[in-house]
């Protein structure tokens, strides 16, 4: 009996996933052959009247722009003469590159003679033709349209002998140096690192030509490399002084007439748990024993809408930036301080205007009701992590026992009666916590608490230490109370009718392919998927993260499985949160560090006074540019680490490290060293004693002589042969398996 062949269409709301690309995959099945919107719902296993009507909307939508042909009244065919397409060029880092377009199913493999001096990311015209064989595509750029970004970093090399230099990008997808003239090096002198922009491509010139707009510093330096990173991505380090003008200029004064217009709070039990370096602080809880077994919990987040009126120029820098940039080192701040770390910080022993959700909850975390609006606060403690960690792990709760408070606690300023009764509030919380938590994982929620690396400085900004950040009791019990807070708001305007536009935070379901490439790899170490359906694909995912704990290829499974799953992103097309296992879902708690979450805010309030629907347009483009801005940020935050990686395995160049194989090239061997988790590259080339070959499908380096086979998940001794902190690239030397070397 075969096995039914899984739909890689999905439907869930009032979104259809994909339908330009799984249309596409319909007519492509015989390009002669045409189809009416029935046919082509039938084969997408679409049968309700919505998602037809969306059908019969894309279909003349495509037919219009001359994608697809009305070949008879109502039916349509590919049209075979289109052979240009506008798409996303994907150049990768050995200078070819992918065009992607919804006219293809497939990304098409461009030659980089074929590129046609389009760069990464670039919106472009590209020539699509099947290559030679007949049996794939191949591509050819022959128009930019629209340049994803003109502004590199990188080091300028100067012509001794010749007024003119070039500049050579950090970015190894950026292929080509810019050539500066010696009029526009702006200062910089030989080997500095600098910001460059594009201002020509002569059509004969096989370089870029540029000017150099940033002097940053001498490659190396720490903050030379911080700023680079923050400029590749775009991404601002500092405020212009008008920005911050305004934001002095604000009234934080918690005035009467404000506080008349909210629920007034103050008196309820408040606190708040938080990292023990963090500045500011977006949330707190109150906790109050209404009657036996019911408690009312509020979740109050900081009211940044009061204080940001759209359209003025804080507002509009705080759209711009979306979100604050967290580097190993610091952080860079979406908000001023005034109001990310003063205003609207809810410090403890300070009145705050806040926005809430207030539920009433039993002991089984059924929540009984919900409310939610502006409030005012006040904040009768700061806890740590660790504080609330410490109580929870002591039970700490006996009847009219003292509280307890290790000598490296502290909690300064609170009177014994306040410590006995939050202490009281978070061990209840932390048990309602686990209720919700296990509630969440029955319907299919995936548990990913992958280790996070943290480096100690010294006072130069130097790595001193390496240390893991887990996620423990204290943080979950935040955790599952943003968690309820978001989803609640989400659900209370998902489920209006008529429907209003908002903003959600969706999780598609995880592509088939990226599931099936992670089932090849966990079986190297005798794991495996179960994938027969949304449940139980979830369940062996939680069960393979379960089983990996404590394991040397812990990190690389955490890694692998979070890479299956699809990209979070902000859109007002709700499809749900897959990993999350929420119908409704959205960003509601941490509006100092987020701007969807300011919009959310604002779309609440607006909807609670009884406001008609938003523009969904705007709002829209609103979610794509804060979703790009994430994943900038997210990006700088992951090239800070590997420099301090770099920096810090630059001082370890004499040591041997054992660490696990994490992947396999036809280039090299990726070794990840367990200590430390710094992962640095072997290249085949190098290894002595004999030749080795890529066997892509054993995940494996063989030596073609002696046979020695280095597989993915091989624990090995590595030594640092280079630490490039300007490419932030490290290169291992290979001394051999585990079980074959001796290490003194």
């Amino acid at each position: 009996m075969t096995k039914k062949k899984k739909s890689i269409f999905k439907k869930k709301g009032n979104v259809v996933k994909d339908l330009t690309r799984n249309i596409f995959k319909v007519l492509n099945e015989d390009n002669e052959k045409s189809y009416n919107h029935k046919q082509i719902a039938a084969k997408l296993k679409i049968s309700d009247t919505d998602g037809k009507t969306q059908i019969i909307k894309k279909l003349a939508e495509l037919a219009t722009s001359k994608q697809i042909k009305e070949v008879d009244r109502g039916k349509f065919q590919v049209n075979v003469d289109k052979k240009y397409s506008i798409g996303t060029l994907d150049v990768t880092s050995t200078g070819n590159g992918y065009f992607v377009t919804d006219d293809y199913e497939d990304d098409i493999f461009i030659p980089n003679i074929n590129l046609g001096k389009g760069l990464h990311n670039d919106t472009v015209k590209a020539y699509v033709y099947k290559r030679r064989s007949g049996k794939k595509y191949e591509a050819d750029v022959v128009e930019i349209i629209k340049r994803a970004k003109t502004d590199f970093v990188g080091v300028l090399q100067k012509n001794k002998n010749k007024n003119f230099g070039f500049v050579v990008p950090d970015n190894n997808k950026m292929y080509a140096d810019i050539f500066v003239s010696e009029n526009k090096m702006n200062g910089a002198v030989d080997g500095d690192k600098v910001q460059a922009k594009l201002i020509d491509w002569p059509k004969n010139s096989k370089n870029p030509f540029g000017k150099i707009t940033t002097v940053l510093g001498k490659p190396g330096d720490h903050n030379t490399e911080m700023h680079s990173i923050l400029l590749e991505y775009d991404l601002p380090f500092e405020f212009e002084s008008e920005v911050e003008k305004e934001a002095e200029n604000l009234s934080i004064e918690i005035t009467k007439e404000e506080i008349s217009k909210r629920r007034d709070m103050r008196k309820d039990l408040t606190f708040t748990i938080d990292p023990k370096d963090a500045k500011d602080f977006d949330d707190a809880l109150s906790f109050k024993v209404l009657k036996e077994d019911i408690y009312e919990i509020g979740i109050h987040i900081a009211d940044v809408s009061h204080y940001l009126t759209p359209g003025t120029i804080l507002d509009n820098e705080a759209f711009d930036r979306a979100t604050s940039v967290y580097l190993v080192d610091r952080v860079v701040p979406m908000l001023p301080e005034v109001l990310s770390n003063n205003a609207c910080s809810l410090r403890p022993n300070e009145e705050k205007f806040t926005f809430s959700a207030v539920f009433k909850i039993n002991n089984k975390a059924e929540i009984i009701d919900k409310w939610f609006g502006r409030t005012v606060i006040y904040s009768d403690a700061r806890f740590a992590y660790e504080e609330a960690q410490y109580v929870i792990e002591n039970e700490l709760l006996k009847e009219h026992q003292t509280v307890i408070i290790p000598s490296e606690i502290s909690i300064t300023g609170k009177a014994y009666e306040v410590k006995y009764k939050i202490t009281e509030a978070i061990l209840k919380l932390d048990k309602l916590a686990k209720i919700l938590r296990k509630k969440r994982m029955k319907e299919g929620a995936i548990s990913f608490d992958k280790v996070e690396v943290k480096f100690n400085l010294d006072e130069n900004n130097n790595p001193a230490g390496v240390y893991f950040k887990e996620s423990k009791d204290a943080n979950k019990l935040i955790e599952e109370f943003m968690l309820l807070a978001n989803r609640s708001v989400a659900e209370f305007i998902g489920k209006q009718n008529p429907k209003k536009t908002f903003i959600y935070r969706v999780h598609d379901e995880p592509n088939d392919e990226k599931i099936a490439a992670l089932q090849n790899i966990i079986k190297q170490f005798g794991y495996k998927l179960d994938t027969r359906d949304r449940k139980s694909t979830s369940n062996s995912l939680n069960n393979l993260l379960k089983d990996v704990q404590g394991k040397k290829e812990q990190n690389l499974v955490d890694t692998l499985a979070i890479r299956s799953m699809s990209k979070a992103v902000y859109t007002t097309q709700n499809i749900g949160h897959y990993g999350l296992a929420f119908d409704y879902y959205t960003h509601f708690t941490s509006p100092i560090r987020r701007y969807p979450d300011i919009m959310v805010h604002r779309l609440l309030n607006y909807y609670l006074e009884e406001g008609k629907t938003a523009n969904e347009d705007q709002y829209e483009q609103k979610c794509r540019h804060s979703s790009e801005m994430e994943g900038l940020a997210s990006q700088a935050e992951r090239a800070s680490i590997k420099y301090m990686q770099v920096k810090y395995m630059s001082d370890h160049q004499d040591q041997n490290f054992l660490g696990v194989i994490s992947g396999v090239t036809d280039w090299g061997i990726y070794v990840e060293i367990v200590s430390n988790k710094c992962e640095g590259m072997v290249r085949l080339q190098d290894i002595k004693g004999d030749h080795y070959t890529f066997h892509k499908d054993e995940y494996a380096a063989i030596g073609d002589r002696t046979k020695t086979n280095y597989q993915l998940g091989d624990e090995v001794y590595v030594r640092v042969k280079n630490a490039d902190l300007v490419r932030k690239q490290l290169d291992f030397e290979m001394l051999g398996h585990k079980t074959d070397v001796v290490i003194n």
